[in-house]
């Protein structure tokens, strides 16, 4: 069944450098939101302005908000860290500076965290995937906390339930790169961003497999020739050759994907 398409978004993005009401953002209330809590403001909208996520987000299919952190500190300097408690090195993010931002951008927000996710991006959390990349696409939006020094108070995640997400298994100075990242594999499943819904599934993981080797012209190149299958018109062939390819690719490259996909198939 054919998706409903959403209203159109925003058609740029502007840092907020300063709290404001975020229910006066002039923004249809159907389209898919992204707001991104971070110290780093003018990092967004960076990669997700280029291509076609880029396109997307000047057209209005999807929205990008960057909202600041420092102007919810404390003091005079608006200071948003303080030092581990029980010692260590580094610094923590504050609690009380992270929950009155928090407060505000989720503002107008639904309180089911299904069809809103507030996420915090931290090497400690659950990998993203593309199957969470398909159910952030499938909410209304996502507020993302960029997490930066030694992480975020415990507390702040204990009281929102935030959900905390990793890029991967290395450690980066903040979440910017890794909120750009998972914003750009979620926007591209939006209905009309790529354009072409069958790229889609034919993608890796779509189907829990790494995706089939890829060929274009010209036909020799190197003395490499294109696979004679693909050059043949017999789409079962095709198809049957791709399977092939994207089952030996798995099991070589990805013995956790490779025994997860032989497992659902047992039980199909």
């Amino acid at each position: 069944m054919e998706r409903p398409r959403r209203a159109a978004g925003r058609l740029a993005i502007s840092p907020s450098f300063a709290p404001r009401d975020l229910d006066k953002r002039g923004v249809p209330a159907m389209a898919w939101q992204a707001r991104i809590i971070t110290l780093f403001p003018e990092a967004f909208p960076g990669v997700l302005g280029l291509s076609l996520t880029g396109r997307a987000l000047s057209e209005g299919r999807w929205g990008l908000e960057a909202i600041d952190l420092r102007p919810f500190g404390t003091g005079k300097h608006r200071n948003v860290d303080d030092t581990p408690a029980g010692g260590g090195a580094g610094m923590v993010l504050r609690a009380d500076v992270l929950g009155r931002a928090i407060e505000a951008t989720m503002r107008g927000t639904p309180t089911d965290r299904g069809a809103w996710p507030l996420v915090c991006l931290s090497p400690r959390g659950r990998p993203f995937t593309q199957a969470t990349a398909r159910r952030w696409a499938d909410a209304r939006g996502i507020t993302m906390l960029c997490g930066r020094f030694e992480g975020v108070d415990q507390r702040l995640i204990d009281h929102f339930g935030i959900e905390e997400v990793s890029l991967g298994d290395f450690v980066m100075t903040g979440g910017e790169i890794a909120a750009q990242a998972m914003i750009d594999a979620t926007v591209r499943l939006l209905p009309d961003v790529l354009g072409n819904a069958a790229s889609i599934e034919d993608e890796s993981f779509s189907d829990g497999l790494l995706e089939h080797p890829q060929y274009t012209r010209p036909a020799d190149w190197a003395g490499q020739a294109i696979p004679p299958v693909l050059m043949s018109g017999n789409h079962a062939e095709i198809a049957r050759w791709r399977q092939e390819q994207a089952e030996a690719l798995t099991r070589a490259r990805r013995p956790d994907l490779w025994a997860a996909w032989q497992a659902r198939k047992s039980q199909d």
